[in-house]
């Protein structure tokens, strides 16, 4: 691809887009650099959440997700990327380098893909069962490239015991105070650029019929939503790698922003899952039941939540000020 310089203005329209990416605790942990005609992709380093995600896999995941974001988001305003990732080995931050040029035309789906990065949303709700997954997965499948990360789809059957790994998790960390403390302050409203907003978390009742989740602060409410659910039917996806290493984080973190947004074109509710991956005893059973050979580095819940209620408003992000660096 030869290399053509892009217009500030749409560079900073599709790094805000990108940027609606899933990090871990919606710590956002990416920072961008224009100069000339090339986007650097570099791990903000000072944005880590240490006591959550002691290896760092969440973050680097969190990159590329954000990373496979800003393809969708450049594709559909008529840009082809072209990406070199981990191009200077004496800057393991410095991520990707991202080269564009014209593509021949935007179809529907590229429109599509850019759009549902603005529907997509992590639910903590209860989910009804995914409609028509039967034709869905196939296809879902064909979207995944396995030289990168194998998607699994937990059996049903299987299910309780998914369950009590999950339990298992957050019993192991009952008495971790850094680590609750670390999780109160990313969940306490203090800022309107970052973290977990009050609106998108759960109460007690409505987490309880929810067997396979974090255990986040629980919300005060009169009413529990969704109260037709009476327990969570949602299919619980894997997605594993060969290793743990950095790049086959962050690429797996790029076929996480592809399974999450073709689900959410598809109509179907999501929340991405990684408590599970932080204790070595779960993750080694979601590997299990998983049925293959590869180390499990997140798990998807994927159903239908109801299409009348009302929607919380976005999760924050920051500026694209704040995580944009132009060099002229």
């Amino acid at each position: 691809m030869s290399q053509t310089r892009v217009r500030i203005d749409v560079i900073e329209r599709a790094v805000a887009l990108a940027c609606r990416a899933p990090s871990v605790h919606n710590s956002q942990p990416w920072r961008w650099v224009l100069e000339g005609a090339d986007l650097r992709l570099f791990a903000a380093t000072s944005r880590t959440v240490p006591f959550t995600d002691i290896s760092g896999r969440e973050a680097m995941m969190s990159c590329g997700a954000v990373l496979d974001h800003l393809r969708v988001a450049m594709a559909a305003a008529g840009w082809d990327a072209s990406v070199e990732r981990f191009p200077n080995p004496n800057s393991l931050d410095h991520l990707a380098s991202i080269h564009f040029g014209p593509r021949e035309f935007v179809t529907t789906a590229d429109r599509d893909r850019a759009d549902a990065i603005l529907r997509r949303r992590t639910d903590r709700l209860p989910f009804a069962a995914p409609s028509g997954w039967e034709a869905f997965e196939p296809v879902l499948r064909s979207t995944v490239d396995n030289s990168v990360a194998t998607l699994s789809v937990i059996a049903d059957d299987a299910r309780r015991r998914l369950a009590e790994a999950s339990r298992l998790t957050e019993a192991t960390r009952r008495y971790d105070a850094t680590y609750h403390a670390e999780l109160a302050w990313w969940t306490a409203d203090l800022t309107h650029s970052e973290g977990i907003p009050r609106t998108a978390l759960v109460s007690k009742g409505e987490a309880e019929r929810v067997d396979i989740e974090r255990e986040f602060p629980h919300l005060q409410r009169d009413e529990a939503r969704r109260p037709g659910i009476q327990h969570d039917e949602a299919k619980i996806l894997v997605l594993s790698t060969d290793s743990d290493d950095q790049k086959q984080a962050l690429g797996c973190g790029e076929v996480l922003s592809t399974v999450l947004l073709e689900c959410t074109m598809a109509q179907m509710a999501t929340c991405t899952l990684t408590h599970m991956i932080e204790v070595e005893a779960s993750r080694d059973i979601a590997r299990e039941l998983s049925g293959t050979a590869g180390l499990p580095q997140v798990l998807i819940r994927v159903g239908t939540a109801p299409q009348a209620e009302e929607i919380p408003p976005p999760t924050p992000r920051r500026a694209v000020r704040e995580v944009l660096e132009i060099r002229e």
